[in-house]
């Protein structure tokens, strides 16, 4: 008996094209409408066509001529206003004009046997396709590609919202057309042909999508249908309606949204924006339904497909399988590691910083992932988050730097304009040693010292003075009001563009051949995997240990240890003895080394002093380097079974022991 293969699924709502090209089928949910017609343009010719209502308000009908590539609007009962499609593919002149009909079929991907990548072996880049390159398209950012993955280490990129949003300068976070592609990045062919290059460079893309509300200008959807509720209140306005009268289109609108980001897009990953503004009291929520919806297109499709959420609720559910009663996510953020990170190394002790501030902190992040895991939070004012115990380290995502922990400062400055040399070199190291999925902000790897701010081109005036308002008033409690740059004003924008040039300087060729060499060690050695080893971390003043010790027979190395001296003293501590016994240490990476900006200071007394063991590996030491080779001197005679080890203020080093 023959086995059919499985049914793919497709996006049947919006237009679709049909009889080999020569109509197209338009599908619209509009409950609140008595009547609905499709209006066609081609050239100086208009044509209409009413749609059949149906079943739920569903309005259809299929126009013979239409083709792929024609513009089309929607007219509501007797209103002659022309409204973009709700499930439009492409907004070609911008949220208030006409959508255009996409064939998906006429994209010839190139990427059939890509298979994905899995979350413990994700390190993920974030970019802004606005402003990671001068022209700001996908197409311009497809030549960095090789660079992000051969040359830095990074196995996927996560794109910041695309969804088409208002004017050409903006975050993403006011899409308002979840479906189309933002006309001014290259549209749909250009965000096809990103993925495809990125998968034949080995590199996942995961892309941000925004399900907790919908951007103010150009959101018509109130007029198709009950798409808002004044049931729950967010920042942004009314709350999506996941679960009040009307809901269940609202919700099919969403979970298809993911499924064609997968399908139609190739994408191996969803990022969901804060998570904790989805309001939803249905017995299956709706972010359970997402991650099945999107796991099926990838097993479909024979693809890894991972969902990540962003959250400020510390909130385990989310990631705990559906059938421990969880949501069944893949991943989440875990925002407490950055937290602890910057305001021990800052200073900073104003909003949500101050429920950290000492090195502790750190070491309780490395620890778990939620520190606030119950634990009562002084700017909360309550008990905050439950206990990440016991959950794969694979499942949260961590960052020293983000859109949000940079942006959402008043003036966008990143670490490398506030942190000293050995500081920055130190929270690297802390990222990417750290037993979690790291995620870099573009720049972060060479340290970019241009500032991200955050930006818009609204063409409604009173918007753009109700957001210059909301962001001055936000920044209050950080004592940043009257500091914050115009979001309107294009400088501001400019100011925010990634500087490449600036590797050719040593100090940020430095930086970028550290970050280099960490996500290297991290991709070759499986101890430094998520869930790779077992791992205990301790502290002693402001000096923080991780050791990782194998399980199996899968690693040349019985152990790892990174040593972090979170201080401005230098620290001497003695390597533990193994209780299989025997051995040596060897250190293998410290970010004081020459060839990332330091003074070599590191030494083990009694341990061969091997420079960087993947040294071959750096950037810094490529053939035309200026930079001089690490030194690697003379073993002292009388190793110690126990040997001390000296570290110089804000140093880490990671050391191996073998047998």
């Amino acid at each position: 008996m023959t086995v059919p293969p499985p049914v793919r699924w497709r996006l049947d709502r919006g237009a679709t094209v049909v009889d080999d090209g020569t109509a197209v089928r338009f599908c619209v949910w509009a409950p609140n409408a008595r009547r609905v017609r499709v209006r066609l343009v081609s050239g100086q010719n208009a044509r209409e066509q009413e749609l059949h209502g149906g079943e739920s308000g569903v309005y259809e009908g299929t126009v013979s001529g239409a083709r792929a590539g024609s513009d089309y609007s929607f007219l509501l009962d007797d209103d002659d206003r022309l409204i973009p499609d709700p499930v439009s593919r492409w907004q070609p002149t911008g949220v208030h004009g006409p959508s255009r009909v996409v064939d998906p079929a006429a994209f010839r991907w190139s990427d059939q046997s890509w298979r994905g990548v899995a979350m413990r072996d994700l390190a993920i880049y974030e970019l802004h396709v606005g402003t990671f390159t001068d022209a700001g398209t996908f197409a311009a950012a497809i030549p960095f590609l090789r660079g992000l993955r051969r040359e830095l280490g990074v196995t996927a990129i996560e794109i910041m919202p695309v969804a088409q949003f208002p004017g050409t300068r903006n975050w993403g976070y006011d899409g308002v057309a979840l479906y189309a592609v933002q006309d001014s990045y290259g549209g749909p062919a250009g965000l096809k042909q990103l993925v495809d290059a990125a998968h034949a460079e080995g590199l996942a893309v995961i892309l941000d999508v925004v399900y907790n509300h919908i951007g103010p200008e150009g959101n018509y959807l109130p007029l198709f249908g009950p798409y808002f509720t004044e049931k729950y209140k967010t920042p942004w306005g009314p709350a999506l309606n996941y679960d009040d009268a009307g809901s269940d289109n609202v919700r099919r609108y969403v979970v298809d949204n993911a499924r064609y980001w997968v399908t139609e897009y190739h994408l191996d990953g969803l990022r969901l924006d804060a998570v904790h503004g989805i309001f939803d009291f249905s017995p299956t929520h709706l972010l359970r339904e997402i991650a099945v919806a999107a796991h099926a297109e990838g097993d479909a499709l024979g693809r890894h497909v991972v969902v990540i959420a962003e959250s400020d609720l510390n909130d385990p559910r989310l990631i705990r399988p559906i059938a421990e009663h969880g949501d069944g996510l893949d991943g989440q953020w875990a925002d407490d590691f950055h937290h602890a990170v910057h305001a021990a190394f800052t200073g900073e002790t104003v909003g949500y910083y101050a429920d950290f501030g000492d090195v502790a902190m750190i070491a309780a992040a490395l620890r778990e992932p939620f520190v606030y895991d119950g634990r009562y939070s002084a700017y909360r004012r309550r008990r905050h988050g439950a206990s990440s115990a016991g959950l794969p380290r694979e499942k949260f995502v961590v960052s020293i730097q983000n859109h949000d922990q940079v942006g959402n400062r008043a003036a966008g400055d990143r670490l490398s304009s506030v942190l000293a040399p050995d500081q920055l070199r130190l929270a690297a190291s802390l990222l990417l040693l750290s037993p979690y999925v790291p995620l870099i902000f573009m720049g972060q790897e060479h340290g970019e010292t241009n500032p991200f701010q955050y930006f818009v081109s609204h063409g409604d005036p009173t918007l753009v003075e109700a957001v210059r308002r909301g962001r001055r008033k936000e920044f209050e409690s950080f004592g940043w009001g009257e500091d914050v740059p115009d979001p309107q004003a294009e400088e501001t924008f400019l100011r925010s563009m990634v500087d490449r040039q600036k590797t050719a300087q040593p100090t940020h060729a430095q930086m970028l051949a550290l970050y280099h060499d960490l996500l290297a060690l991290r991709e070759k050695e499986p101890l430094l995997k998520p869930d790779g080893a077992d791992i205990s971390v301790s502290q002693r003043g402001d000096v923080i240990t991780l050791l990782r010790t194998a399980r199996g027979g899968d690693s040349e190395e019985q152990a790892l240890i990174a040593i972090f001296n979170c201080s401005a003293e230098t620290c001497e501590l003695t390597l533990p003895e193994l209780a299989s016994g025997g051995g040596q240490w060897t250190l293998r990476l410290s970010t004081d080394a020459r060839e990332y900006g330091g003074d070599d200071r590191v030494r083990a007394l009694g341990v061969e002093q091997l420079a960087v063991a993947i040294g071959s590996w750096s950037l810094a030491s490529t053939p035309g380097s200026e930079l001089p080779p690490p030194e690697r001197p003379t073993p002292p005679s009388g190793m110690h079974a126990q040997p001390i080890v000296s570290l110089p203020p804000w140093t880490a080093a990671l050391y191996g022991h073998t047998s």
